[in-house]
């Protein structure tokens, strides 16, 4: 009985720790402006937080998102990220922002944040988007978006966006960390350093070895 009840007591217990790092933890203050003087900060999630009484308004700010970039790239897309980066206020609040400008027929191509969800909106011209669903279904979610629109990509999924129109594109979108993180699906697996065995990427892509060498030869955009 005694043990029946023990484990009982481990599972409720597993339980609630399993809820309770379900997603991050609240901040415990105010702000934590990120610095990196280790000597007069204290660490808190990945960065030095300044002396709140050091803090100023620039901490909180970034200029420039109205400015159009340069799509002019293999891809046809440009990544203007403003993440804890760019404003050092952003650390341990868990949101981010970026720009995404597109070139006719431009794409952000296939990609994961490994520690955000994203909500997109169109600002000008018309996406195709997409995510697909973990394994082992693999199910496509696509939509037509317009001018307006908004869609979501959940944490974690492989999506991507495509301008369809004859026009540049331009499109916003907010994530759930201040470090999202990004995954181009292409680069990491073709263009990582050093290399993968092309005998993994032939077997695993079901592919010849000459063609993956090939792939492996070229040079992998990064849009970010």
């Amino acid at each position: 009985m005694k043990g029946v009840k023990f484990l009982v007591a481990f599972v409720v217990l597993a339980l609630a720790s399993s809820f309770a790092y379900a997603s991050d933890h609240s901040p415990l203050q105010d702000f934590c402006v990120a610095i990196d003087d280790y000597k007069s900060g204290v660490f808190v999630n990945g960065k030095f937080c300044k002396d709140p009484k050091l803090a100023t308004p620039d901490d909180f700010f970034f200029s420039g998102l109205n400015i159009p970039r340069n799509t002019s790239n293999p891809v046809g897309s440009t990544v203007t990220p403003v993440n804890v980066a760019q404003i050092a206020g952003l650390n341990t609040l868990g949101v981010s922002l970026v720009r995404i400008d597109y070139a006719p027929y431009g794409q952000n191509p296939p990609h994961t944040h490994p520690r955000a969800s994203e909500i997109l909106v169109v600002q000008e011209g018309t996406l195709y988007v997409g995510f697909v669903t973990s394994n082992p279904d693999n199910k496509l979610f696509t939509k037509v978006l317009n001018k307006g629109d908004v869609f979501v990509f959940p944490v974690g999924l492989i999506h991507f966006q495509f301008n369809i129109g004859k026009t540049n594109a331009v499109a916003f979108a907010g994530l759930s960390s201040q470090n999202p993180g990004v995954i181009t699906i292409a680069n990491a697996v073709f263009g990582s350093d050093p290399p993968i065995n092309p005998d993994v990427l032939a077997r695993a892509f079901q592919l010849d070895q000459n063609v993956v060498k090939s792939l492996q030869a070229k040079f992998w955009w990064d849009n970010n």
